[in-house]
């Protein structure tokens, strides 16, 4: 039987919720970002409070999403759902140390217990992530009735695929690749979404178009067994901190999870279009920043992480073999496959995170001139040349190639870009930020040039170094606000002045950073939390924007640990954590509310929350 495919109009209320405990609610009601992820480093899921799926791209981050519900206004397509009859309330948690998410289902009937995962495991000396969801659901007291409805879409919400029934599955007819639903449950009722009840272990397999070659149940089981193996022999080799555990446990392997494991790359996050708050539109953040590799190589190096830190380092390394052509020339943002060309557009068949359209597909910020990159770009794979546990170490060829990486920088430490935060390059502003990552470019070239005994050239660049550095603090130095300011010769500030002690420009106990500190704390602080820019920079009225930025609070409660405000550092940390349910974090926050918002989760987010957890926490040693 086939059934034919259904253009779709948006009209009603999309559905996504938050993951705690609740009271009873309606089965679909406003979307937010209290969603727990599950994936397999090929592609990731976003699950709500009632095991509702709202978010998945197949067969990898930045495709077509399937269930896109968490970004369209109406709640006839783009989730997969299974709900109780009559359903009083839900409990949710990941099994420990394993991105493996049970949900229970609670009735007057009965309780439903559903596990969903992605397979991950090593099969033939190889990780086997196949482009797989499984579902597990089992009856744990009662007579519960459910009902399961899988609603897949294409073309960013254009309208529901034919489909096709056999005897044990459902096929999806989508336009890139054919889906396929292979259950123990009765296909009727999942084909025509009625209420059954659960009278044994059902497992649904969300897969492409592949015969099964095992009986269902068994596959389902010994994935799942393997799975957990998986993630706990995964986590066993963390370096963790006393403190924070399960917080620095579930960041790490939602850190992991941002990664796409075939080329190394790691997107900055796994939405599109949600917007920081109701006032500003939304981008598309799967794609792999530059600005964010150095900070995610020191933290999986710190980590123990190995495995992940070497792969991306390959990325970053195949990004540098590019630019030879291009004489250094880097772009700000890449493909999580090496794609340049990351052209924006508006697909406006999805109404967007609450309707506050329009959801965008590509990046133009691939077009900017961002001078930062060349310094982030160099300090991430500095580390090549110094880890004696890799097994690609670098070497002189890639030094040359660095070099040539390092030429730019010289010659556009002391030019106008769109900064850190992309901002318009129109009024020929130069960036503070982007100085000192080119410093940072000549500086580790010279400390590289030194460990391979390159005399002449660890001297041309540490002379590079120290001319830069003198220029930088002479330009930006602001005696009237006892700052360095966010722009030369400038009289204001940015949250990203709060990383110059993290890539050694300056020390936390100068007098230079601890007045900046200071006065990015007047300028910038909200409560416990931190904007990223200042107001005036925003060009908005604060009663516009109210909400916070999760990254540059990490910021800030890092450099207060580092000036020695430690015991305030903790409190506003211990804070932050309160406001993260799932363990997940977004790009901002209200502070009224604690509402997410932002694209979810956010990797910079996840990696400041692990370096303040490590930061903060007392020393093994102090206690054992």
């Amino acid at each position: 039987m086939m059934e034919h495919s259904v253009r779709n109009n948006e009209s009603d209320h999309v559905n996504g919720n938050g993951i705690q405990t609740n009271p009873p609610f309606s089965n679909l009601t406003q979307a937010d970002l209290n969603l727990s992820l599950i994936g397999n480093c090929t592609y990731g899921a976003l699950i709500d409070k009632k095991a509702c799926i709202h978010w998945c791209c197949l067969p990898r981050f930045d495709a077509d999403p399937v269930f896109c519900s968490l970004l369209r206004r109406s709640t006839d397509l783009g989730f997969y759902d299974i709900s109780i009859e009559n359903c009083t309330h839900t409990e949710q948690s990941y099994l420990p140390n394993t991105a493996i998410l049970q949900t229970r289902l609670y009735s007057k009937s009965g309780i439903v217990e559903i596990t969903d995962f992605a397979p991950r495991f090593n099969m033939f000396g190889r990780t086997y992530r196949p482009t797989m969801l499984i579902r597990i659901v089992k009856a744990i007291s009662g007579h519960p009735r459910i009902k399961v409805r899988v609603r897949p879409t294409f073309g960013y919400g254009w309208g529901a695929p034919e489909k096709t029934r056999g005897t044990n599955h459902i096929r999806f007819l989508l336009p890139n690749l054919t889906m396929r639903l292979t259950t123990n449950a009765p296909v009727s009722y999942v084909v025509d979404e009625v209420l059954f009840e659960v009278t044994e272990t059902l497992n649904f397999l969300f897969m492409p178009d592949e015969s099964l070659k095992e009986s269902i149940t068994e596959l389902v089981a010994n994935y799942l067994d393997k799975t957990i193996e998986y993630w706990h022999e995964d986590v066993r080799h963390l370096s963790i901190p006393f403190e924070y555990q399960e917080e620095v446990i579930r960041s790490c392997i939602t850190l992991k999870l941002c990664s796409f494991e075939e080329t190394g790359a790691m997107v900055a996050s796994l939405t599109t279009s949600i917007p920081i708050d109701k006032n500003s539109p939304g981008y598309d953040l799967r794609f792999c920043w530059l600005r964010d590799s150095s900070t995610i190589i020191k933290t999986l190096n710190k980590l123990g992480t190995t495995k992940t830190m070497e792969d991306y380092l390959k990325y970053i390394t195949n990004i540098v073999a590019g630019s030879q052509k291009q004489e250094g020339l880097l772009q700000p943002v890449y493909g999580i496959a090496l794609e340049t060309k990351l052209y924006e557009k508006e697909m406006h068949r999805l109404a967007g995170y609450r309707g506050m359209g329009p959801v965008r597909v590509g990046t133009k910020d691939y077009k900017l001139v961002q001078n930062d990159v060349y310094g982030q770009i160099i300090l991430a794979i500095t580390q090549m040349f110094f880890d004696k546990r890799l097994q690609h170490p670098g070497d002189k060829l890639l030094f040359e190639r660095l070099e040539d990486i390092g030429d730019k920088a010289i010659h556009v430490y002391n030019q106008p870009d769109a900064g850190p935060l992309g901002a318009s390059d129109e009024k020929g502003h130069i960036h503070t930020y982007s100085s000192v990552m080119c410093w940072v470019a000549c500086d580790r070239l010279g400390k590289i040039a030194t460990h391979l005994k390159l005399a002449d050239r660890a001297r041309f660049w540490t002379e590079h170094a120290k001319r830069i550095h003198e220029d930088i603090l002479e330009k930006c130095w602001n005696k009237n606000l006892n700052s360095i300011t966010d722009i030369w010769g400038g009289d204001d500030v940015d949250a990203h002045l709060l990383f110059l002690p993290e890539v050694g420009f300056i020390k936390h106990e100068d007098p230079m950073f601890i007045g900046t500190l200071n006065y990015v704390e007047k300028v910038l602080r909200c409560g416990n939390y931190m904007l990223l820019m200042s107001p005036k920079k925003r060009g908005v009225l604060a009663s516009e924007h109210k909400n916070v930025s999760t990254t540059a609070t990490l910021w800030f409660i890092n450099a207060l640990a580092g000036v020695g405000r430690k015991a305030e550092a903790k409190t506003l940390f211990e804070n932050l954590l309160k406001m993260c349910p799932t363990g997940l974090i977004s790009e901002e926050l209200d502070p009224e509310t604690g509402e997410m918002w932002g694209n979810f989760p956010k990797t910079t987010s996840m990696v400041g929350l692990i370096e303040c957890a490590l930061k903060l926490s007392v020393e093994w040693e102090a206690v054992i």
